[in-house]
């Protein structure tokens, strides 16, 4: 259970903070462009000691670069050292479980000890891009915990004596995570005693009642003694609240295309959004992006804070909808030194 009892909360600097990157594509720029900037990313996130580095699945979408997951991970991997890189997630009802796990297990040999593997159970894509990717045409998202569970047993080392193997995968430990945005995956990581990350960033509605699910029914496992629950939100942060309102604009016309089914690249901010979006259009995507927090370094402290007591998550991970990538760059220092208390 979530409580208010402050003197017992955690404080930032106690908990993990983690970067998603959405491999967005700029206006005007190009995939290419993309995997630059997220290979500078990468590098600053690790040099400020954040924890992980995870990269979304998504399809069709011209404003995202992330449609081969695994490479792209291997990637960045391969331009790091030390952080842990992942995928949140892996839209698994996509791929053939077997498929994941020979990927991951060929990931986790490349870099030990260094990869994540996030499990979701949505297309992320339409219904026409996903009937283009599926390998069957009658297994969904309905079939996702049996495929959570056959790809765990392709990791397992008791699988080295089927038919069937994931070499290499077999007998590796690469943690692997339920991703959700309701409270489905929050009971199915339960049952099956597994860390649970939760997409508020995007999905608000069910925060509350998935992590409360999450908690109160975790099952121990050989991998997990007790709950372990993340929480990813939008940060827009820079030395001042001016700044940081004006570069948000970016990623408020980013949601407008989500609410009205466009998916163009990441627009340069404006003066003024009042001139873009209606006052329907407007609280539409100021509830939608509940958890997005745009400020300074006070401001954006603030709210994290408030955040963190309420949810009393393990680790927070942060997505940042910035056009300029210094200044997201800039965005990404402020939210690593409001962790590390300086």
């Amino acid at each position: 259970m979530m409580s208010n009892n402050k003197s017992n909360s955690k404080k930032l600097s106690e908990i993990p903070v983690s970067v998603l990157d959405l491999a967005t594509i700029l206006a005007g720029k190009t995939a290419a462009d993309t995997y630059k900037n997220s290979i500078d990313l990468a590098q600053h996130a690790e040099r400020w000691g954040f924890n992980r580095y995870w990269l979304a699945e998504h399809h069709s979408m011209e404003s995202i670069a992330s449609s081969a997951t695994s490479i792209l991970i291997g990637h960045i991997a391969g331009h790091t050292s030390t952080i842990r890189v992942g995928a949140g997630g892996i839209m698994l009802p996509n791929h053939a479980p077997l498929v994941i796990a020979e990927q991951f297990g060929t990931l986790e040999s490349m870099y030990p000890g260094r990869i994540d593997l996030g499990l979701g159970r949505a297309p992320g894509s339409d219904q026409v891009t996903m009937r283009a990717l599926r390998r069957n045409a009658v297994e969904g998202p309905n079939d996702f915990p049996e495929s959570v569970m056959e790809l765990k047993r392709y990791f397992s080392p008791a699988n080295s004596s089927a038919k069937v193997r994931a070499i290499p995968g077999e007998g590796l430990d690469i943690p692997i995570w339920l991703l959700g945005s309701s409270t489905y995956s929050a009971q199915l990581a339960a049952v099956l005693g597994m860390p649970f990350a939760f997409a508020s960033h995007f999905a608000p509605t069910y925060l509350y009642a998935a992590l409360q699910l999450y908690r109160e029914n975790f099952r121990p496992s050989a991998s997990l003694n007790e709950p372990y629950a993340l929480a990813c939100i939008n940060v827009v942060a820079a030395d001042s609240d001016k700044d940081a309102n004006y570069i948000a604009t970016s990623f408020f016309q980013l949601a407008m295309g989500i609410i009205h089914g466009s998916t163009k690249p990441l627009q340069p901010p404006v003066e003024n959004m009042d001139v873009i979006w209606s006052e329907p259009e407007k609280a539409a995507i100021l509830q939608m992006m509940k958890y997005t927090f745009i400020g300074g370094p006070d401001t954006v402290k603030q709210k994290l804070e408030e955040f963190l007591n309420e949810t009393e998550v393990n680790e927070i991970m942060v997505t940042s909808h910035i056009y300029d990538h210094a200044a997201r760059i800039r965005s990404y220092e402020i939210v690593s030194e409001i962790f590390s208390n300086k």
